[in-house]
């Protein structure tokens, strides 16, 4: 198979393409029932917040002995609350507790390093009050708030008004599905997620304004023809970006997906596995919503502009007509002159079907050989 005949060819030239813009409310339907889902997961099960956010002790053990369930059991019975035990790949036990005084902490890290086989100056204790998770979240709220004013101004200026709503959307879509899939499988919220978090709204918008920039080329002056629809267009735009977004994603995906395997894997980096995560399912909803969110929604604010609205009732009646005439020239009764070619506005970039009127083989005399002439 030729370049020129693969599948991106065949998008991009529209020989191929794929009804995303029709099938929107579909898209709508399915994005509404996973946003519902994550929502409820929120408000239900709730966040779980890492000690960084909470406050607390956490005492990590170097290759220990005992077991999470031995763990847990000196550490609530030293405290007299629930704690959080898990074991890395390296082997190090790590347990967080509530807020405890300094003589609770030492207490509990002999209890733990007895029933560990750790040494006592082995163990690495980590104490955070709950003032400094709440700072870090007011100032990734406030980072946040900066990131949207900034990103509404530029897209408005570059684009207009509609495409920076449909991409602000696209971006709440984004940051609520991840949130919620946090809260439903249960895992960790740590500083580190909460950087992934902002760095996959940029990762998102770039998608999304790579195929607007498409939609906008493709609809530069689009109300001065009668060919296709605005929507028709914007269906085409996203066509032709559709395999690099996929590529992309791929890139993209690949180091995070080796950071969750090697770094946090085999390493035993829970740092690394919290950021790889939050970037892996906000690149996936990105990619999503640029395509199946954004695009669409555009589509359903632009039919909203009067200009837009007489665009697709002019191509409706043209395609009407035209399909009109088609039928009347095909008729039986019909005949059709070598000098007339139909409709005068026909384009040649129209993707209506053309008629042609079946005539048979041309019958034309037999030359006579030249030793007969």
């Amino acid at each position: 198979m030729s370049k020129r005949s693969g599948l991106g060819h065949r998008l991009y030239a529209g020989e191929v393409s794929f009804d995303f813009i029709g099938r929107r409310r579909q898209w709508y339907i399915l994005s509404a029932v996973i946003l519902l889902i994550a929502v409820a997961a929120v408000l239900i099960r709730g966040l779980n917040f890492g000690i960084e956010f909470r406050g607390g002790a956490d005492f990590s053990l170097p290759n220990a002995t005992c077991s999470v369930e031995d763990a847990r059991a000196v550490a609530e019975e030293a405290t007299g609350a629930q704690v959080i035990v898990t074991e890395t790949a390296s082997g190090t036990v790590r347990v967080q507790t509530e807020e405890l005084t300094p003589a609770q902490a030492s207490q509990v890290t002999g209890l733990l390093a007895d029933a560990c086989g750790v040494a006592k100056d082995d163990v690495k204790i980590q104490v955070v009050g709950p003032t400094w998770g709440e700072e870090i979240s007011k100032k990734a709220l406030q980072g946040l708030a900066i990131f949207l004013v900034l990103l509404a101004i530029f897209l408005s200026i570059y684009f207009e008004w509609r495409m920076t709503v449909a991409a602000l959307v696209a971006l709440v879509h984004d940051v609520v599905i991840t949130v919620g899939i946090y809260a439903l499988i249960g895992l960790e919220v740590t500083p580190a997620t909460v950087i992934g978090l902002l760095t996959i709204l940029g990762y998102s918008l770039y998608d999304t304004v790579v195929v607007f920039d498409k939609v906008k080329e493709n609809t530069r002056g689009i109300t001065g023809q009668s060919v296709l629809t605005y929507a028709e267009s914007a269906n085409l735009a996203v066509n032709q970006t559709l395999v690099r977004s996929i590529n992309t994603s791929v890139v993209a995906l690949l180091p995070v997906f080796a950071i969750i395997i090697v770094g946090a894997g085999l390493l035993g980096a829970g740092t690394l596995l919290d950021l790889a995560l939050v970037l892996a399912i906000g690149m996936a909803a990105g990619t999503y919503s640029s395509i199946f969110i954004a695009t669409p929604l555009l589509v359903d604010l632009k039919n909203r502009q009067p200009e837009i609205k007489a665009l697709q009732a002019r191509v409706l009646a043209r395609r009407k007509s035209g399909r009109s005439q088609g039928s009347s020239a095909a008729g039986p009764t019909s005949e059709t002159s070598d000098g007339d070619d139909g409709d005068p506005d026909d384009d040649p970039g129209s993707t209506l079907p053309s008629t042609r009127v079946a005539t048979g083989p041309r019958q034309q005399p037999r030359r006579k050989p030249r030793s007969r002439r």
